[in-house]
């Protein structure tokens, strides 16, 4: 009965059905919760970002917002895109906060935009996690080891679909890259790549894959000057030139202002929360990119498949706990990594305590399996959520510098096509 179970629980069609009822449970959920008067928070009782500041919270007095308000400052792009007003303005009486994606992901809005909201938010979740899904899916590894790895980051995911995030596509978007490489299909991989820059610029980090496929270099390159300028130029269906380089000069100009102003959970929140080292973030920024690119030094390991997925594990973990923004939903990104080191790894006492830890405290840390009191004391201002992936990068970024030429993947895993 147990090994049943077991079966029907590691079935991949099992799991999409799961992914399914998650995106659409959590998009009900949150259009039946309606909506809430905003009330500013007392001073000093809210974190440093863009948004927090008294002059700007005060325009928000007595707004009534929905629970899903990410999906409509999304959708609210659309029609500033179409309208020719700013996209990086505030906008009081439509969502909290500013919009801080490309105008090419405005425009992709537009299906949703015009959808009824249940519906369009119910589709923008999907997405998320089909992409995370069908991304998992096309790792080298066998059925079972890519459903644990969904069930590993399933927590994740419904917290980013709870809110509404982008988090699960990029996660995919940049998995997918990695997975049409190994295919031999580098047109796809930087299409994948290109709409994750379009969505948050740190999806740039994938195109450092082009290293390890020597033979589709030049196509790599070419594929992805051709996605990239054709993505930016996308909007001029909706807009005209002069509007949209200036919808681009606004948005360059938040991106300078939202870097500045916080420190997110990271490397440079936690050493800030821990040690009370606060102004640390350029640093801890540059010696991050410092350690990320010497792991490219193993040229001897540039046609190892173990090497390579290991690399996409270090990316997708960096991409968060190296980032000043980082929040609880951004990891689903960081925990597809630490999946991806663990299953790709020979199997060990030491691993299995490690992921079994991220896992309570990255995954479960920041629910209600953690009673109120450990959250509000400890997790959150000890910055608890971010610490595992941040210890595991490491681990992995030692693994990487000491890896031999005749390392394999997992037994676990098969034969890389």
């Amino acid at each position: 009965m147990l090994e049943k179970a077991k079966t029907i629980l590691l079935h991949p069609r099992t799991l999409l059905v799961i992914f399914i009822i998650a995106a659409i449970g959590a998009s009900v959920q949150n259009y039946l919760l309606g909506t809430h008067l905003y009330v500013a928070p007392r001073p000093g009782t809210y974190p440093v970002d863009i948004m927090n500041q008294p002059h700007l919270m005060s325009q928000f007095e007595g707004k009534w917002l929905t629970e899903y308000n990410n999906y409509v400052i999304f959708k609210g792009s659309f029609f500033h895109l179409l309208h020719g007003t700013n996209l990086y303005g505030l906008y009081p009486n439509e969502h909290w906060d500013f919009f801080k994606y490309s105008p090419t992901f405005s425009l992709m809005m537009a299906p949703m935009a015009y959808m009824h909201d249940v519906m369009g938010l119910s589709v923008w979740n999907l997405l998320n996690a089909l992409t995370v899904f069908f991304a998992v899916r096309t790792l080298p590894f066998k059925d079972k080891i890519q459903s644990m790895l969904l069930w590993l980051v399933a927590m994740e995911l419904l917290t980013s679909l709870q809110n509404n995030q982008s988090n699960g596509l990029m996660c995919g978007l940049i998995i997918a890259a990695y997975g049409s490489m190994q295919k031999g299909k580098p047109l796809w991989a930087t299409l994948w790549l290109a709409l994750s820059v379009y969505i948050k610029v740190y999806g740039a980090i994938g195109f450092a894959l082009f290293l390890f496929y020597p033979n589709d270099r030049v196509k790599f390159v070419l594929y992805s000057a051709m996605w990239m300028a054709l993505l930016f130029l996308l909007p001029l269906i909706v807009t005209p030139m002069p509007t949209l380089i200036w919808q681009y000069q606004n948005w360059l100009e938040l991106m300078k202002a939202d870097a500045a102003a916080a420190t997110g959970l990271s490397v440079a929140g936690w050493l800030n929360t821990w040690f009370g080292l606060s102004d640390v973030k350029t640093y801890v920024s540059l010696g991050g990119i410092v350690l990320f690119l010497a792991q490219f030094i193993r040229f001897d390991l540039y046609k190892t498949e173990a090497y390579k997925i290991m690399m996409v594990a270090s990316m997708l973990i960096w991409v968060v706990i190296f980032n000043h923004k980082a929040e609880s939903p951004t990891f689903i990104i960081a925990m597809a990594g630490v999946g991806i080191w663990y299953y790709a790894r020979p199997k060990t006492t030491w691993r299995t305590v490690t992921i079994v830890l991220a896992f309570i405290f990255t995954s479960l840390s920041t629910t209600d399996v953690f009673p109120p009191f450990l959250r509000n004391n400890f997790v959150y201002p000890y910055t608890i959520k971010a610490v595992p992936c941040i210890i595991i990068w490491f681990i992995v970024f030692a693994e990487i510098m000491l890896m031999k030429r005749d390392e394999l993947v997992a037994d676990r895993v098969p034969a890389i096509q």
